[in-house]
């Protein structure tokens, strides 16, 4: 590797950095948003694959790469953009968000099915357990219902937003390529001076 640290981040250091980056979240956020839009796809395929790493996103975690490669097969998107965008969108600090509001939305369509008084007492020894039987009716079963409907409405933004920014990103570099080339040409034709 061309750039390595001469000693290498500790465990602690590198999960700090995942968690909060070194330099700042906007430094951040106009990297990935730089890696998605160099992508060498078409700007469907990587609009869609965002989308469906946005969609994820609102699955509960070991659920949303799988939802993510699924939804990028069928709807023939990039799975490159589909892991950043779902890295973008979900990650640390939004997962908490994400699956609350899944959650809450759950609830609000099977509002008949569940019991109003909102989660169940032993949440935390299930968690703890990790009994999917126990599990499934109180909080997988609203997680995976809300976010369904979620993921579709953000995805569909994400999907506008990166289709406009790549059309616009490509048709910016065309025209400064065809001004380079043109600079060239006409530097081309003339001679230039030794000094």
């Amino acid at each position: 590797m061309l750039f390595r640290r001469r000693e290498p981040d500790g465990l602690l250091e590198r999960v700090r950095t995942y968690l909060w980056p070194r330099r700042s979240f906007s430094r951040s956020i106009q990297y990935i948003s730089k890696r998605i839009l160099r992508l060498k796809s078409t700007p469907h395929s990587v609009a869609a694959g965002v989308a469906a790493g946005v969609f994820a996103s609102f699955f509960p975690l070991g659920f949303h790469f799988v939802v993510a490669a699924a939804v990028c097969w069928v709807i023939a998107g990039n799975l490159v953009a589909a892991a950043l965008g779902a890295v973008f969108f979900g990650n640390p600090l939004t997962f908490p968000l994400l699956w609350g509001a899944s959650w809450e939305t759950g609830k609000l369509i099977l509002h008949d099915r569940l019991p109003k008084h909102g989660p169940p007492e032993h949440l935390g020894e299930m968690m703890h357990t990790l009994s999917f039987a126990k599990l499934w009716h109180p909080v997988l079963e609203p997680m995976l219902i809300g976010a369904v409907p979620l993921g579709l409405v953000f995805g569909l933004v994400f999907y506008g937003i990166t289709r406009w920014g790549m059309t616009v990103f490509r048709e910016q570099r065309k025209k400064r390529m065809t001004e380079r080339a043109a600079k060239k040409a006409k530097q081309g034709g003339r001679e230039i001076p030794a000094q």
